[in-house]
């Protein structure tokens, strides 16, 4: 009979996320949801809650691309055209009126990224809808690199976040989520949120604990 042969593994976390083979991806930190000064913030949310989430994320994308470890950007770029009418009718169910869909519109100040940024020729990825993967080329653009592993960080960590990081593992990547480089608006969900994609789908991390192995 066939031998069936496992692929070798790294024994170490640096092993695992080597430049060669990971890929950090920066989910939705955009003004409207991460700036007072988005649609978000002028809602009334507190997106001090959020701040220290973009903060970790910064240093994680500088940390990145000290290492050579390509960081692409995900952010939500919507229009009138695009606009689905089913998830307005969802919000007018669940708000008693349809509140539209002006959140992140392409090419106004809303969907612009907030805190890390895009440098020269970083990859950016814009998508319609919660999942970096779903209608978009980021697996085409990861596969074309080699890429199996991914650090997924941003906003938010139950919506957009673990909607990408649970389409990652179905497409057989390897995914850890820092903790403190993502965010929801209510600790308590975000914590629900990480609890729920460590028994399914991610390992949990710190921010610090990625930096230290790619100084390793």
């Amino acid at each position: 009979m066939p031998v069936s042969l496992k692929p070798a593994f790294p024994d170490t976390l640096s092993g695992w996320i080597a430049p060669d083979r990971t890929a950090v991806i920066v989910v939705d930190i955009q003004v409207d949801f991460a700036s007072p000064d988005g649609v978000l913030g002028k809602a009334g949310v507190d997106m001090g809650i959020a701040a220290p989430a973009v903060s970790a994320a910064e240093r994680l994308v500088d940390a990145a691309r000290a290492a050579g470890t390509p960081v692409i950007f995900v952010g939500l770029a919507t229009t009138a055209a695009t606009d689905s009418p089913v998830w307005g009718e969802w919000r007018r169910r669940k708000n008693g009126v349809d509140s539209g869909g002006a959140l992140c519109r392409a090419g106004e100040v809303g969907s612009a990224f907030y805190g890390p940024t895009p440098q020269g020729d970083e990859t950016v990825i814009w998508k319609l809808r919660y999942s970096g993967f779903f209608g978009t080329s980021l697996d085409a653009a990861l596969r074309a690199r080699g890429i199996d592993t991914l650090i997924v960080c941003g906003l938010t960590t139950e919506c957009c976040v673990d909607c990408t990081v649970r389409d990652a593992f179905h497409l057989d990547y390897f995914v850890y989520v820092p903790t403190d480089a993502c965010a929801a608006y209510d600790p308590g969900i975000h914590e629900s949120a990480l609890q729920s994609l460590e028994l399914n789908c991610a390992t949990l991390i710190s921010t610090g604990e990625i930096l230290s192995a790619w100084t390793e």
